[in-house]
């Protein structure tokens, strides 16, 4: 599609509903395929729509594989938000009988002009044509290979139902304001997201030392644990020589849902004073996704750990009478 006569061809109803003002297709690639280069590049997109005062909010249509780790970079690269980002996918293409393309869209054209100033994905929240969940983009994660309710939010609530003709709200949210949005979109590719398993030889740090890679985020078990002490295995030794050498190194939980805790266990606590960041309940691809956006900002130079642990964009959820 390179323009709104044509787009309006495939999705007649939707012109019923509102003016499309703009269409923009600044690149055509499956989303495995794309990169922070892409990221980036939807980002300037959008704060250009954000900031026309004659648009109401933003629909971003994108392949669902890797939408989550898209969500969580405009999360983070879109700041003093004014107005809806809105993502949204299909599970299932427009031809088939089942296709969901259709009514995720209406969904998120109602959440794009609602007074909900966030990055969200809109989607099926059943398998069922009932209603839309709209999910904040930094805590939401596709959960499923193929069925139409594969975004689910985690650990927390979903911002809001939504239908093609309503809304509810289920959760606080940043209203709708005037101002103009800012684009900060600073990226160091030289960072790496890996899960831990049992077994797992450490030499992989070493690894990315060499490779010159500056931060790591691990997918720990349990409440944030790698082999260390006086076992087979141990990561002891190489996780302290990369920290010297000046490598940030993230723990976030691989369970997915709920939080790490350094304190219960000797491991995690060991882990600990090594100088392991543990990420709360963020997600392994959010923190990935952070931990470059905090690395790309050079004048952030000896705040990482701080920057790491602040809450941007609604990206972990802050335990209170810590």
């Amino acid at each position: 599609l390179t323009d709104i006569s044509e787009f309006a061809k495939f999705y007649p109803k939707l012109f019923e509903r509102v003016n499309v003002k703009k269409l923009s297709v600044p690149f055509m690639i499956s989303s495995e395929s794309m990169s922070s280069e892409h990221w980036i590049t939807i980002a300037e997109h959008a704060k250009e729509m954000l900031n026309d005062s004659e648009i109401r909010g933003v629909i971003i249509t994108h392949g669902s594989d890797t939408l989550h780790y898209t969500a969580s970079a405009l999360s983070f690269f879109l700041r003093d938000l004014k107005k809806p980002v809105v993502l949204t996918f299909s599970q299932r293409s427009s031809d088939r009988a089942s296709s969901d393309a259709s009514f995720n869209l209406d969904c998120a054209v109602t959440f794009a002009l609602s007074d909900c100033a966030e990055v969200v994905i809109v989607g099926h929240a059943t398998e069922n044509d009932d209603y839309c969940f709209a999910l904040r983009g930094a805590k939401v994660r596709k959960m499923h290979t193929s069925r139409r309710d594969t975004f689910k939010p985690i650990n927390c609530s979903p911002i809001a139902k939504v239908w093609p003709s309503k809304i509810e709200f289920l959760d606080k949210y940043n209203a709708r304001n005037s101002g103009l949005t800012k684009l900060d979109s600073s990226f160091d590719n030289k960072v790496a997201l890996f899960h831990f398993y049992p077994g797992q030889d450490p030499s992989i740090l070493d690894y990315y030392l060499v490779q010159g890679y500056k931060g790591l985020v691990i997918a720990m078990s349990g409440l944030g644990h790698v082999a260390v002490g006086n076992v087979p295995y141990s990561w002891e030794s190489a996780l302290k020589r990369v920290i010297k050498n000046g490598m940030v190194v993230c723990a976030a939980p691989q369970t997915i849902y709920g939080r790490l805790n350094s304190k219960v266990y000797s491991n995690g606590r060991m882990l600990e004073e090594l100088g392991i960041i543990f990420l709360e309940d963020m997600l392994p691809e959010t923190a990935f996704v952070k931990l470059g956006f905090v690395l790309g900002h050079k004048n952030w130079k000896g705040l990482v750990r701080e920057k790491m642990l602040e809450n941007f964009a609604g990206e972990f959820n802050i335990l209170l009478n810590e």
